[in-house]
């Protein structure tokens, strides 16, 4: 957005999303604000859609622009909203690209499998041998649990800090790491999440595939993860216990407990990670235990589209652009075709995370290089359509 924005001589605008960021209420008290159930209604995607159409249509009037055009970004969550507020605010905005926007990830509209026979794939395809030893190793780390003395060798060979460990607390450190990986397969360095060099997700299966690493199991799973929170260096021990929010996510917590209900499962036998059902009812006891409201699975096709969402876009929509790369596990549940001329899906078979809206570099492959010249070829055959239609109303 950054390097295009010169181009169509364009001001840049960021809004941030309430209960986010220096928009979090009570002075930026996450304590009170994520807590207090009187005012946390008031955080949820129909609001943040309601804020930017305010907030543009005031910045619009303020800067004597009103017949100057909007087009919306976002990625991940964020080219969700993009996509939603093209469709329900076509009046403020004349196109959207959404990237990385699993807006078909409600209810059954699609695969509760996908997220994680992606993650699989992404690893599989990388060394057989590799997705062996971590589809293997969690049965191993249950079984090491068992034994007497069990957790001092899991303690060692992970290099976790000396405190309280569980079994669940491991797995998930692990299974965040695998996750994000294949999230950010970026193909140059980022430092999106944590740290991470190119190609994240070959160099984890390089470590676990090291013949430094020996036969055991733990020591190339340490490897991979060592990859994902260590990259720097920097870590002499691991700390599973530190529930602090480097990313400023706390808020999402209640909206995956309210609209943004997203099952995943994990049953596919052959999946890297422990068979796992998504359960409503577990979910709802969590989310009543914690804030005293239970999930709406059936708000966001309700507010946007439905669960023929595709249909009503071809119908009612214009204008948006779905990238989505496959080896982020999101892409299941994105846009992979496109719905009508204006409405077009950009498919990367390499692609990962919302990697079309970061900044470009000379190692950029020549596929990533495309997309980014076919967005801004759309964008720009958006603007001058709307400059013809302006000048026949005028």
């Amino acid at each position: 957005m950054f390097e295009i924005a010169p181009h169509f001589n364009a001001l840049l605008v960021f809004i941030e999303h309430r209960f986010y960021g220096k928009s979090i209420p009570y002075g930026g008290d996450k304590t009170i604000a994520y807590s207090n159930k009187t005012t946390l209604g008031y955080l949820s995607s129909t609001q943040a859609l309601a804020d930017y159409a305010t907030l543009i249509i005031d910045l619009k009037n303020n800067l004597t622009a009103i017949d100057s055009p909007v087009v919306v970004f976002g990625g991940s969550y964020g080219g969700m909203l993009a996509a939603w507020f093209r469709l329900k605010y076509p009046h403020v905005t004349i196109g959207a690209l959404a990237s990385s926007a699993p807006i078909l990830k409600f209810g059954s509209i699609t695969s509760p499998y996908s997220f994680n026979n992606i993650i699989t794939q992404d690893f599989k395809g990388e060394s057989e041998n590799c997705y062996k030893v971590i589809k293997g190793s969690w049965k191993q780390i249950e079984d090491m649990a068992k034994t007497k003395g069990g957790w001092e060798k899991l303690r060692k060979s992970f290099r976790i800090c000396k405190n309280y460990i569980s079994q669940g607390a491991l797995e998930n450190w692990l299974n965040t790491a695998f996750v994000y990986t294949a999230m950010t397969d970026y193909p140059t360095p980022s430092n999106f999440l944590n740290p991470l060099p190119a190609y994240p997700v070959k160099q984890m299966c390089k470590a676990i595939d090291d013949p430094k690493s020996g036969k055991d199991t733990f020591e190339k799973i340490y490897g991979a993860a060592n990859i994902y929170y260590n990259y720097t260096g920097n870590a002499t021990c691991f700390d599973l216990n530190d529930h602090s929010d480097p990313h400023g996510l706390a808020g999402w917590t209640w909206q995956a407990c309210t609209e943004m209900v997203m099952p995943t499962d994990g049953n596919n036998k052959e999946s890297i990670f422990p068979p796992s059902k998504w359960d409503y009812n577990e979910r709802a006891q969590f989310c009543k235990s914690i804030f005293g409201v239970e999930p709406r699975p059936n708000w966001v096709t309700t507010e946007f589209g439905g669960y023929n969402i595709e249909r009503v876009l071809k119908r009612f929509g214009s204008n948006i652009i779905f990238f989505n790369g496959q080896r982020d596990p999101w892409s299941g549940a994105g846009v992979l075709k496109d719905i009508s001329k204006s409405i077009v899906a950009i498919v990367a078979k390499e692609g990962a995370h919302h990697v079309d809206l970061r900044w470009s570099s000379k190692e950029d492959p020549k596929w990533l290089k495309q997309v980014r010249e076919r967005e801004v070829n759309i964008i720009s055959n958006w603007l001058s359509q709307y400059y013809q239609s302006l000048n026949e109303i005028y």
